[in-house]
């Protein structure tokens, strides 16, 4: 991930490709290390944001797997 001051924004850069990250994705990112599992991720956020675990896993999940089909992410 990268940040552009100027803009402001956080994108996510991919071989020969970058795409936006929203603030959501971005605080999700930024946790993603290569060691540390997705379960703990989801428990970080779920604290951070005082949300229920259910909702941050879905939403967590479901970008995994997009950032991942997208080719941006993969398995450690």
């Amino acid at each position: 991930m990268h940040y552009d001051r100027v803009r402001e924004v956080w994108f996510i850069q991919a071989p020969e490709r970058a795409f936006h990250a929203d603030a959501i994705a971005a605080e999700v990112l930024q946790l993603v290390d290569g060691a540390r599992p997705l379960h703990t991720i989801i428990d970080l956020l779920a604290e951070k944001f005082a949300a229920p675990r259910a909702v941050i896993a879905q939403d967590v999940l479901a970008m995994v797997a997009e950032l991942a089909t997208k080719q941006v992410l993969l398995p450690a």
